[in-house]
């Protein structure tokens, strides 16, 4: 019987891949059609807030306008402002839309090499239990079910843990920005009572490195979303997760408006956290299952073994 468990074993792994490929092609292409829509909306704003630039920078009536009344550097600062902020969510978005369609070629390659991997399994399994009838060994066929199961769960688990390493990777990242934004907010503080260039370099500079870090946990999440496409989780957990994708908007909506103002740098803060929480609830919820299921690993060989052992050979 050990050549049918071996190739049993084999083409089960390979089911439960095509099964994992299929939903992440799934979702795959849902984030390419979210990404697509999103990237085109930001580069017509992006359009547009250029145009604005250049109509102060050339030779308009609004830029007539705001030259008589003093405030033409005022007004164009605050367009170049908009403009930079339009074009980092412009490029975020579309460097997401590259990595995904990346991603879907690759999972699509794959799938297209295992085809046909059920009706093998299937026509294995038919071999292995008719052998086992043949045999006459209720016990050898009671094994075999539990053997199965076992292996279906051992599947899950892997399953489980690259979701759980993909969620980890966000949630530190999570914390890595939420620490720059504090050490900003700290700096912003400072400037506020009577800080210098010092103070205000400072603060920029772990705005900075908060803003790398943001376009970093994008990846990391749509990486979390599409690991968790195959795995069943509680409808609510499932919404709660639909927002990933736009957290890189709620953070460049807030800090790009007007890098002194220490509100905007709450507000990112405040966003921050939301994600955060959202991954950390995740988390725990994938944390429930693979105990679950590791509990009832343990149950199957436990009984495995005592089956094994009611045998008088």
């Amino acid at each position: 019987m050990k050549c049918y468990d071996e190739q049993l074993h084999q083409l089960q792994m390979q089911c439960a891949r095509k099964k994992k490929l299929e939903a992440s092609i799934a979702e795959l292409n849902t984030q390419r059609d979210a990404y697509a829509a999103r990237t085109e909306e930001l580069r017509q704003l992006l359009s547009d807030e250029q145009a604005d630039v250049e109509r102060l920078e050339g030779r308009s009536l609004s830029a007539f306008f705001y030259n008589v009344i003093g405030k033409m550097d005022e007004k164009l600062n605050k367009e170049r402002q908009e403009a930079y902020a339009a074009r980092v969510k412009y490029d975020t978005a579309a460097i997401e839309l590259l990595g995904v369609e990346e991603d879907l070629k690759r999972c699509e390659a794959e799938l297209s090499t295992l085809q046909g991997v059920e009706e093998r399994y299937a026509a294995a399994l038919q071999k292995k239990t008719e052998a086992l009838k043949a045999a006459g060994g209720i016990t050898a066929e009671n094994l075999f079910q539990l053997e199965e199961r076992k292996g279906y769960l051992m599947n899950q688990l892997q399953e489980l843990q690259e979701a759980l390493d993909a969620g980890s990777a966000a949630l530190a990242s999570a914390d890595l920005i939420l620490s720059r934004l504090n050490k900003a907010e700290d700096w912003g503080t400072l400037d506020i009572f009577g800080g210098g260039l010092i103070t205000d370099m400072m603060k920029h500079n772990h705005l900075d490195a908060a803003q790398s870090s943001v376009e970093a946990l994008q990846t990391q999440l749509r990486h979390f979303k599409t690991e968790l496409a195959d795995i069943t989780i509680d409808a609510d957990i499932q919404v709660s997760i639909d927002g990933f994708l736009r957290v890189a908007d709620y953070f460049f909506d807030g800090i790009f408006a007007d890098w002194a103002i220490l509100n905007h740098i709450q507000q990112s803060q405040e966003h921050v956290q939301h994600t955060r929480r959202q991954i950390f609830s995740v988390l725990e919820h994938l944390k429930a299952l693979m105990k679950q299921a590791e509990e009832e690993c343990s149950r199957i060989s436990l009984e495995a073994e005592q089956l094994v052992n009611s045998v008088s050979v």
